[in-house]
């Protein structure tokens, strides 16, 4: 006995009308319509492709951001696949920071705008994961860089959030700077730090 066939909805992707099971995420609509899967790319190789999308649903004039593999195709659904020119990535080694005691100044040499935060949350509203983006800037900016990393654990890297910040921070990157000195040093403790980097900026004054 044959199984009964899935009826099909209707929308467009990047201009094209197709159709699919509803059942089916926008990425595999596109398998299921007849586009190519590419190996070596993205998940075919076994790690995210950040298939970053903007949305507008049928019955709605709202245009959200998401991920292609995570959303569920809906009737009437307009979806486009964004692509962008990846800014070029803070270039650093670990290795060239002596001490953990050094790690505040170095992010800010690294990463000199994040310190502009205009906390106009743009990132956080680009966020396809939902995830506390400008809260975990402002963390690393502070030398919390432990829960920093910790407030991007779903991040994949789909850099939506660095395409809608003015200041051009790139707070994926500031997440990704964190987790790995929380890793290589074992952060001092955070408030210490943070003294730290007041004394070194001539924030804090020094009586003798």
């Amino acid at each position: 006995m044959t199984e009964p066939t899935k009826p099909l909805i209707t929308l467009s992707i990047n201009g094209r009308d197709i159709s699919a099971p509803e059942s089916l995420s926008v990425i595999q609509a596109l398998w299921y319509a007849g586009y190519p899967r590419v190996k070596g790319v993205g998940c075919m190789q076994g790690v995210c492709g950040s298939c970053r999308i903007l949305v507008r649903r049928g019955d709605s004039n709202e245009v959200s951001t998401e991920l292609a593999c995570e959303l569920l195709i809906e009737e009437g659904m307009d979806v486009h696949f964004l692509n962008f020119p990846i800014p070029a990535h803070h270039r650093y080694q670990l290795d060239d920071i002596p001490s953990s005691w050094e790690v505040q100044a170095k992010f800010h040499d690294i990463f000199p705008e994040a310190s502009e935060c205009r906390h106009c949350g743009g990132c956080d509203s680009t966020c396809p994961k939902g995830l506390d983006v400008q809260k975990g800037v402002e963390l690393a900016v502070q030398g919390r860089f432990e829960e920093a990393g910790e407030q991007f654990v779903e991040c994949v890297m789909c850099n939506l959030c660095q395409t809608a910040c003015p200041e051009k921070i790139t707070p994926n990157h500031v997440a990704q700077f964190s987790r790995r000195v929380t890793a290589h040093f074992g952060i001092r403790p955070p408030n210490l730090i943070h003294r730290l980097e007041k004394m070194r900026k001539g924030e804090l004054q020094i009586v003798e």
